[in-house]
């Protein structure tokens, strides 16, 4: 180490930095657990959650570090490799330092933007297996929220075919009206399939289902996966699991996965996934697993066990939060925090020259073609143009009142001149600045960015949230609007004002979390408007209710809940060596 990722692909630097990986058992002395504590998983290992807790629960909690960044372009900025390289750089300077970063889902892995393991020297191994389903959190997600609509289509046609009394007699079951217009939940699968996000099911004859309209959706955006990222044990996994609403019946009352009585196997299912999986970087750094992507469609953050454990465990645990700080940092601040009280004591702040390009006014970045060549050569007039969206991203960390750093997360093409432009408009911003190479020279390249933070956790924070949980659904949904996004206020669909307004007078969702539903790619609702877009109004157009998780998720603008695959997808150039069993190609 380091290797040349110049020369090297991904897959290959990480399949040399395993020859030397730690054992699964090799995790027990190393992070002074005990044997018990450490359930080994093939190359990897799940680290027992409720046992680590018990012993460490008085010990005081180490500093507390998110990784958020600017807004992206569609290939993404590097939060992973980031919060890879951060580690390695710690490291390097002997902290005791962890982490945590969420479960890549198959639908990008196998598409256009692929894995999320970091990459050149920031990576995380065993790639192949974190890339492929590790220890199958995704996997069991994804069969409990089917088991879910297995149990309401079968109840739909058994109580079609049979009348109160021979259905009380069959199965000791109540006549629960379903609604087969009103079917909230559909099917999920881990990969991006667009030609299933509308289906009919159901077609045939009496003893093949209730024919009607479905849909299919990808499996990291299933409620299920934001229960993992928020629950506190396995046994409130269990309670909310009972209270996830499936459908309507047909005088508009919910129907529950608690009436469906399929709730305990739906945990069953998930019986594993409570604990996190522990891998590492490719410098050897302990970095845990937990939960899946998709921040503009899910809660898109590590889970709040994985942080509770890694704060006892080390001096400085690091947390990742999908997409940008409008979309995963407002998140982590306003709804994981508030449901963990955990308080973050700095937050990094990835930005690259090639986003701030963008953001100038650059062609478009379309994945899996050629990059512009205004993206390979200096021009610092796009970047100029390009830096107001990072100082908005700068305002929203220090609006929470948290530290900021602004990680200039450096690719080969950039010069000095485009960094020390955005170097200095950083710090006059008041945040500070590191430039970082973890890319290019793994923890060597990450020392700034290592002291960095380490001086920024020192720092005494006065984090706020957004809005006092009293606060009503809709003037939630127009603050953040206004103050994270920088709209000019919000309109509202009569659909979801309508429902806004029966959710405002039921006081059972006083106490729901606010999650919004929005394009990645801008500030705005709009993927195309770059930059820090100005006066615009955020459209509301529907809002789905996660009883289980208790969130109410606002849709702003078109978002699919089933993302498409690409005309140059990755699993084009993967494949296995049927001699050695090794995969390569993924990236």
């Amino acid at each position: 180490m380091p290797y040349n990722p110049l020369e090297m692909s991904d897959w290959q630097i990480a399949e040399e930095a395993e020859k030397n990986m730690p054992e699964p058992l090799d995790w027990v002395k190393k992070l002074n657990l005990e044997k018990g504590e450490i359930i080994p998983y093939g190359k990897v290992a799940r680290l027992d959650y409720a046992r680590i807790m018990r012993r460490l629960e008085n010990k005081p909690d180490g500093k507390y570090i998110t990784v958020t960044g600017i807004t992206p372009t569609p290939l993404g900025e590097g939060k992973s490799t980031t919060t890879c390289g951060l580690l390695e750089g710690m490291g390097k300077r002997g902290l005791n330092v962890g982490g945590c970063i969420r479960q890549p889902s198959g639908g990008p892995t196998m598409n256009i933007k692929g894995t999320a393991a970091g990459g050149g020297n920031a990576l995380l191994i065993p790639m192949t297996e974190f890339s492929m389903g590790l220890t199958g959190d995704i996997n069991d997600i994804t069969n409990a929220h089917n088991l879910a609509m297995v149990a309401v289509t079968a109840r739909m046609q058994h109580e079609r075919n049979y009348d109160d009394k021979k259905l009380m007699m069959l199965s000791h079951m109540k006549r629960l009206d379903i609604d087969p217009t009103r079917i909230e939940m559909g099917w999920v699968m881990d990969f991006c399939a667009q030609s299933l996000r509308n289906i009919i099911i159901g077609i045939g004859g009496k003893m093949d289902g209730y024919t009607m309209q479905s849909k299919f959706q990808i499996a990291v955006s299933s409620e299920l996966m934001a229960l993992l990222a928020i629950v506190k044990d396995l046994a409130d996994l269990r309670h909310r699991m009972d209270r996830i609403t499936v459908a309507y019946s047909k005088h508009g009352d919910p129907i529950t996965t608690g009436d469906l009585q399929v709730g305990g196997a739906m945990t069953a299912l998930m019986r594993n996934t409570i604990n996190p999986t522990l891998c590492c970087t490719a410098e050897y750094q302990p970095l845990m697993v937990h939960t899946g992507p998709f921040a503009n469609i899910a809660l898109g953050q590590s889970s709040i066990i994985a942080d509770r454990i890694g704060l006892k465990m080390f001096d400085y645990h690091v947390t990742e939060s999908g997409f940008a700080a409008d979309i995963g940092f407002e998140k982590f601040c306003n709804v994981k925090c508030r449901l963990s009280d955990l308080r973050p004591n700095a937050s990094v702040l990835v930005t690259t020259v090639r986003a701030l390009k963008m953001h100038g006014g650059g062609p478009v970045i379309v994945p899996g073609l050629p990059m512009p060549e205004e993206y390979m050569r200096e021009d610092l007039g796009l970047v100029e143009k390009g830096i107001p969206n990072m100082l908005h991203h700068i305002k929203i960390i220090k609006e929470a009142g948290v530290c900021p750093v602004v990680c200039i997360n450096v690719f080969h093409s950039d010069t000095k001149a485009e960094i020390a432009m955005v170097k200095k408009a950083a710090e006059q911003s008041g945040a500070r600045c590191a430039v970082s190479r973890h890319w290019e020279f793994g923890g060597e390249g990450a020392l700034e960015l290592a002291d960095v933070v380490k001086e920024a956790c020192n720092d005494d924070n006065e984090f706020k949230f957004l809005y006092p949980p009293e606060m009503k659904l809709r003037d939630r949904v127009d603050k953040i609007a206004r103050e994270v996004y920088g709209a000019d206020g919000t309109s509202w669909s009569l659909a979801a004002e309508t429902r806004a307004k029966a959710l405002e007078a039921d006081p059972e969702y006083d106490d729901y979390a606010t999650i919004m539903v929005k394009t990645p790619l801008s500030l705005s609702h709009d993927p195309a408007r770059k930059g820090v877009p100005k006066g615009w109004i955020l459209p509301i157009r529907d809002i789905m209710v996660y009883s289980g998780a208790r969130f109410l998720c606002f849709f702003a603008g078109e978002v699919n809940l089933m993302p498409g695959t690409g005309s140059n997808p990755a699993f084009r150039r993967i494949d296995i060596d049927p001699h050695t069993g090794k995969v390569h190609g993924i990236f």
